[in-house]
């Protein structure tokens, strides 16, 4: 599982964007600018030792696929968290049932 990252819309370089290019979302196929997504990527690795042997790696491809991901989809798949602004994780207040 990779780390969970912090959610934040900041950009990483100021100045004049211009006109940036969209990407597709690689789970909803939401098309986004491409400074709002995040990269994720997606793959095959073996794990297990005795499974490295008996396969043949010619006859396997282990490539990863680099994607990039809408922050809705994100935000749902648990790629990153959404956080208030002292870096703290959001989460809803539970309901306390109070005797009366």
């Amino acid at each position: 599982m990779p780390e969970i990252v912090t959610y934040k819309r900041g950009y990483k370089h100021t100045g004049g964007r211009g006109h940036q290019g969209t990407t597709l979302c690689g789970f909803c196929g939401r098309i986004v600018p491409r400074h709002k997504t995040f990269t994720t990527y997606r793959g095959f690795r073996l794990n297990d030792p005795l499974l490295k042997r008996e396969i043949d790696p010619r006859n396997v491809s282990f490539g990863s696929q680099k994607i990039y991901v809408c922050p809705s989809c994100a935000r749902h798949r648990g790629i990153v968290q959404k956080r208030d602004e002292t870096g703290f994780k959001v989460t809803k207040k539970k309901f306390v049932k109070r005797d009366m």
